[in-house]
């Protein structure tokens, strides 16, 4: 059996754990700055962050050209914007607010082509990226993720888990605890908190789907790394420049007095 095309699951083949990168602003820059540090993925934000479509165009060649795995989360989910971002080139969707086995099979659909799912033909850029023989493997590389961070989602965990063909889940981490009566964010130390995320990996593992987690800070990530997820998410972009920036600001002042 050949290596698989799709990094991802090149890396997840091999045993590894991959740390992705989040881009929230739609620069060609930025995308090359980030892909510099060479991440096992890169996912473009289209739901918070600022891209639209023509910069999503603009930053998956960027992306692909460092060898990480190019992916999107979508606004919402929407067959069309699940096709579109595919059709682009993406070799993964992340879709927010999953709640029901029947919103996975929804996502899973969109991402396949017939007769597995319900993918309409059509990957103007997925051909140029990826090769003519791009839709004979398509079904088999693309990764579709759901995000849980519902109460609703948790609950039915187990039936979103056996939706067939699903890539995995994704934990976001900031609506999760929003749902559970606390204040969003990301590496969350709360009992309750930690007992809901190591409930949804256990839940996934007995599954044999993958499980991710998007984190705030690379200490977090680390220290999830031998707990079993597959792919752990660390900060963003935007954030990683308004960090530097203080820090520059910070130092500064503090030698000058200022």
């Amino acid at each position: 059996m050949s290596a698989p095309r799709n990094p991802l699951r090149r890396l997840w083949a091999d045993g590894g754990v991959a740390i992705n990168g989040w881009i929230a602003a739609p620069s060609i820059i930025t995308a090359e700055a980030m892909a510099a540090a060479k991440w096992d993925a890169l996912t473009v934000d289209l739901q918070h962050g600022t891209a639209d479509y023509a910069s999503l165009l603009a930053m998956l060649p960027v992306i692909e050209r460092s060898g990480a795995a190019a992916l999107v989360r979508i606004p919402w989910l929407d067959e069309g914007i699940v096709m579109r971002s595919l059709d682009a080139g993406a070799m993964g969707v992340i879709a927010p607010m999953i709640e029901t086995p029947e919103d996975a099979a929804r996502l899973v659909a969109a991402c396949k082509y017939p007769p597995e799912g319900r993918r309409s033909f059509g990957p103007i850029r997925a051909r140029f990226a990826w090769g003519n023989d791009y839709p004979s493997w398509a079904n088999d590389e693309v990764v579709p993720l759901a995000m849980v961070e519902t109460r609703a989602g948790v609950e039915a965990l187990d039936e979103i888990a056996s939706v067939p063909g699903l890539g995995g889940i994704y934990i976001g981490p900031s609506d999760l605890s929003i749902s559970h009566g606390y204040a969003p964010g990301f590496d969350r130390q709360e009992p309750e908190m930690q007992e809901v995320i190591f409930s949804i990996l256990e839940r996934c593992q007995t599954a044999g789907i993958r499980c991710c987690l998007h984190c705030g800070s690379v200490e977090y990530a680390v220290g999830m790394t031998d707990k079993g997820f597959s792919m752990l998410t660390v900060g963003s972009d935007a954030r990683f420049v308004e960090a530097a920036g203080k820090k520059v600001v910070e130092t500064f002042r503090a030698g000058t007095g200022g």
